[in-house]
């Protein structure tokens, strides 16, 4: 199956749909600059906003001012419209729908979270979770086949777009609408910023005086079927899925390692997929946030792979600012507009040269691109990497013979201090390590590594998304601590376990509410249906915090504790 790109759409800090997309890469003009929409105290922080309020996004959308809906959403809809137009598709009932978002309705949260202790705004309250703003999304698209919110931190909306190929080539679905979605939020502008990486200058992606990255927000989605269908329904085919891969750097919750593991074998692999070599690559898209770490380590892992084929790079971040879980579907896009105009996007701001890193193109330069490799990694070290073609589609394989699998019994129990020592929980919830445990216990009697590890959740790390959100609103933004923001991503135990065991497998966390294990199973099965994977630990986690259960129970929701690990492996 050759899986073809018959449609896209995006909106930025550079532009509300293609169209404003291009023109500003063709201009070199960048997005980010002073914060205007966003209420926050740190005005002095640069960003990458979408140019419009909630008010004119809802009356763009012909949403009405009544209806509880995020920013998050507003802007996922507004993307997600434009690619199904694009497609000519209108019905989409044999389409699956996976967006990738982390923040989801936070931006909601934080701005309602008084309102609701004394019984306002209430209807907001659903809103929070990451699954919400996908399910609001597809309440004004329509009747999708299937849908599902893939959490992954920053690559999130890249992880999207890899279930979406894996769905159509295990016959899920016929075509699927696939991307991410992120707004700008205090919770998010806060927790960077107590991680001290934010630039108060443009960012500058390689550079040797980089300082930090400039957040963004914005989403993109693809709409990706078979060639075949594509032909048989007159489709224009905007390009192809040639090869994709995630790969955990298992090496710290927030930083890269020195020799980007991680990175090497998500774009390694990626390629492998496509048997497409280094030299073969025309354009890198980068990762590349501006971060010290993150461009060093990106860098290493590049030279390692490409050698002397080092292909022409940027980062487009300069121009969108860090969209995080909207990222790689936007820059995406990106490259799908600069593959089809025949022009590799420029580095801004990029001035200094660091010896030790690749050195990106400063303007744009006309160029025709075949092969084109895309980064995103995000926190935990979950990286991931796609491999788009103009014009050669690569046949990836297609699982119809059905498998055998064997489940484990599913540990529910285990008792902490015999797999988390004393120094690992200091940081820890109470939940979070009895999580830890029950997946290591039931890895205790597996006789080998396993491939994946893919855990499922409805709210994510509540209790330290409570801690942090309490400590940064009645502080006024000023005293917040790094440790609740790094450990309240809804990947964290995923990477937590992926690091503790040296595992640089499949990492990968659902959040799509009580549906969230069943997708977990459902991505296992299709993977071992494509030889993708021999074994895997699913986990299934949530925790009640009595703040947040207090606003659950306003409309008549309810927070519980679970903790659950399983063994799924294939039969030979």
């Amino acid at each position: 199956m050759k899986i073809a790109i018959t449609g896209i759409g995006i909106i930025s800090a550079i532009g509300r749909d293609q169209t404003e997309t291009l023109a500003s890469l063709q201009m070199e003009k960048s997005g980010i600059g002073a914060m205007q929409y966003l209420r926050s105290t740190h005005t002095d922080l640069p960003v990458g906003e979408v140019k419009f309020s909630n008010e004119e996004l809802r009356a763009l959308l012909q949403i009405p001012h009544t209806e509880a809906i995020s920013r998050t959403s507003l802007l996922g809809l507004s993307a997600a419209k434009e690619a199904l137009c694009q497609a000519n598709i209108q019905d989409v009932q044999d389409m699956a729908f996976i967006s990738g978002t982390t923040v989801g309705g936070m931006d909601t949260t934080e701005c309602y979270w008084e309102d609701w202790k004394n019984g306002q705004k209430l209807e907001y309250i659903a809103q929070h979770e990451a699954g919400a703003s996908t399910k609001k999304i597809a309440e004004h698209i329509g009747n999708f086949a299937y849908s599902t919110t893939p959490s992954t931190a920053c690559s999130s909306a890249l992880n999207s777009i890899m279930i979406g190929a894996n769905m159509l080539r295990t016959r899920k679905v016929r075509r699927a609408l696939v991307g991410g979605a992120e707004s700008l939020s205090k919770f998010h502008l806060n927790g960077f910023n107590s991680l001290m990486i934010l630039d108060a200058q443009p960012c500058r992606p390689f550079d040797a005086t980089r300082a930090g990255l400039n957040l963004g927000e914005g989403a993109a989605y693809m709409v990706i079927e078979s060639e075949e269908e594509a032909l048989e329904r007159g489709a224009n085919i905007l390009g192809y899925i040639a090869g994709y891969a995630n790969a955990c750097d298992a090496f710290h919750q927030t930083a890269s390692s020195a020799d980007g593991e991680g990175a090497f074998r998500a774009m390694d692999k990626a390629m492998q997929m496509a048997h497409v070599c280094p030299c073969q690559v025309d354009y890198l898209n980068a990762h590349g946030t501006g971060t010290p770490n993150n461009d060093a380590s990106e860098s290493a892992a590049i030279q390692r792979l490409f050698g002397e084929n080092i292909p022409k790079i940027s980062s487009t971040k300069s121009f969108t600012g860090h969209t995080t879980s909207a990222s790689g579907s936007i820059e995406a896009v990106i490259c799908l507009l600069c593959m089809q105009h025949g022009f590799v996007p420029a580095n801004l701001h990029w001035e200094h040269c660091d010896e030790n890193l690749i050195r990106p193109l400063l303007h744009n330069q006309t160029a025709e691109m075949e092969y084109v490799l895309c980064n995103s990694f995000g926190f935990g070290g979950n990286n991931s990497s796609l491999l788009l073609s103009k014009t050669v589609g690569t046949d990836l394989s297609v699982a119809d013979v059905p498998i055998l699998i064997t489940q484990s019994e599913i540990v529910l129990e285990a008792e902490p201090k015999q797999y988390v020592s004393v120094a690992e929980s200091r940081r820890m919830t109470p939940q979070t390590k009895q999580v830890l445990s029950v997946a290591l216990k039931a890895l205790e009697h597996h006789s080998t590594d396993v491939d994946a590890i893919i855990c499922a959740t409805q709210y994510g790390c509540m209790r330290n998304s409570v801690l942090f959100l309490k400590d940064m609103l009645s502080s006024n933004e000023q005293e917040v601590k790094p440790t609740p923001f790094i450990q309240s991503t809804h990947n964290t135990i995923a990477s937590m376990l992926a690091i503790k065991l040296h595992n640089h497998g499949y990492n990968i966390t659902y959040s799509h509410g009580e549906q969230s294990w069943h997708d977990a199973m459902q991505d296992v099965q299709m993977q071992m249906q494509l030889g993708m994977l021999q074994s895997a630990l699913i986990i299934a986690f949530d925790e009640k915090v009595e703040e947040w259960d207090e606003m659950l129970q306003k409309v008549s929701y309810s927070s519980q504790n679970i903790a659950k690990a399983q063994i799924i492996t294939l039969t030979k």
